[in-house]
């Protein structure tokens, strides 16, 4: 089946009788998808069109509103991280659904997802049948996919967040995403919030933070989002960074400005102090890293002070639905206390991706660069 998407969403529906699981729908776009494609460190971005894709049954096709360069875009384009090229980086992003394949899809609360509406979605593509999925690994599935990382292959045109479009394929959580929030504070929410939530959540171990000592190593948008998280669940909250601005920042997202004493919870976000996060925390503590600094050093792990303190030492890395779906419910909710959104520079268009990158590579950048169509 062809069908052809000019500006108004022309494609909804559920699974019907005699439903093929394997046939894909033909969907032109007029004008053509946008994407830019990452070739090599050190080369600049090159702008493809896609003038349409092939939807799989229970794929979902998103006009991107907004999308933001995290950390380790910077990482890839400055060649610190391997990636198979070319692709389309970005995978914090939000965006409304244009169509859906002939056996609709569901969001990560199960119920039936609908054109028109406002979503985010996971970093990750899992399988949901290996034992890493059953275990709620999904992050970490054996089949694993990743938006922002995954080299550009037939039906793989749009599989990242700097696009003008994205097509998102089964095992993907999608997450509906509130109208009244700015997309400046949705777009990083599928991986820095997510991350924060999870951070936050691997700190409490499944107990009431109200009271909680927590220390954040880190005034990123991660480590601000994870002090703001736990400061929303009852926790005192303090953030060490090297930079007094931030420091200051941190504040207005829920830090206390001197630092308590003896930690019940430290979550390393800065790739830099591992160290001072496990020598720093209470006797029957937990220190969460949620960051490696590209070519870190080692750390010296001194196993005799972690079995006589009681030590719990977590690694996070990624999330799941449930973490992207907990953070926008506090985005919405708590999270709205706090100037998610001015943390982010205004929008630079889609075609000036490489100036917007080098911006975001700046030392006085916004926490986040944003990019979308124009």
């Amino acid at each position: 089946m062809k069908v052809t998407l000019e500006t108004a969403p022309a494609l909804s529906r559920r699974p019907s009788a005699g439903h093929d699981p394997g046939r894909r729908d033909d969907v032109v776009l007029r004008p053509a998808a946008i994407a830019m494609a990452f070739v090599g460190a050190g080369l600049a971005q090159e702008e493809i069109a896609v003038p349409g894709v092939a939807l799989a049954a229970d794929d979902v096709l998103v006009s991107i509103e907004l999308s933001t360069i995290c950390g380790s875009d910077l990482v890839t384009v400055q060649g610190l991280r391997p990636a198979e090229v070319p692709l389309v980086l970005g995978h914090e992003s939000v965006g409304r659904i244009i169509a859906l394949g002939s056996a609709g899809a569901d969001a990560a609360d199960g119920t039936p997802l609908r054109v028109g509406d406002r979503v985010v979605w996971s970093v990750a593509v899992s399988c949901g049948d290996c034992d890493r999925c059953r275990a709620g690994l999904t992050q970490k599935c054996r089949h694993l996919g990743e938006y922002g990382n995954e080299r550009i292959t037939s039906h793989r045109e749009l599989a990242g967040g700097f696009a003008s479009h994205a097509h998102l394929r089964r095992g993907t959580a999608i997450v509906r995403a509130p109208e009244h929030l700015p997309a400046a504070v949705l777009a990083p929410a599928s991986c820095a919030t997510a991350t924060a939530w999870a951070a936050v959540e691997a700190g409490a171990r499944g107990g009431d933070l109200h009271g909680a000592r927590v220390r954040v190593h880190g005034a990123g948008l991660l480590g601000l989002s994870a002090a703001a998280i736990a400061h929303s669940r009852g926790a005192v909250v303090d953030v060490i960074d090297p930079d007094p601005a931030r420091r200051a920042l941190a504040v207005r997202f829920g830090a206390e400005a001197n630092a308590p004493a003896e930690p019940d919870i430290v979550i390393e976000a800065s790739g830099h102090a591992v160290k001072q996060a496990i020598d720093g925390v209470t006797v029957g503590g937990t220190v969460v890293l949620t960051e490696t600094a590209p070519a870190a050093e080692p750390v010296p792990l001194e196993t005799e002070s972690l079995v006589r303190r009681l030590v719990t030492v977590i690694g996070v890395h990624g999330c799941t639905g449930h973490d992207l779906a907990a953070a926008v419910s506090f985005l919405a909710g708590p999270g709205r206390a706090h100037p998610f959104a001015e943390v982010v520079s205004p929008v630079h268009p889609l075609s000036a991706l490489d100036r917007a990158l080098a911006a975001a590579s700046g030392p006085d950048a916004h926490l986040r660069v944003a990019v979308a169509m124009r």
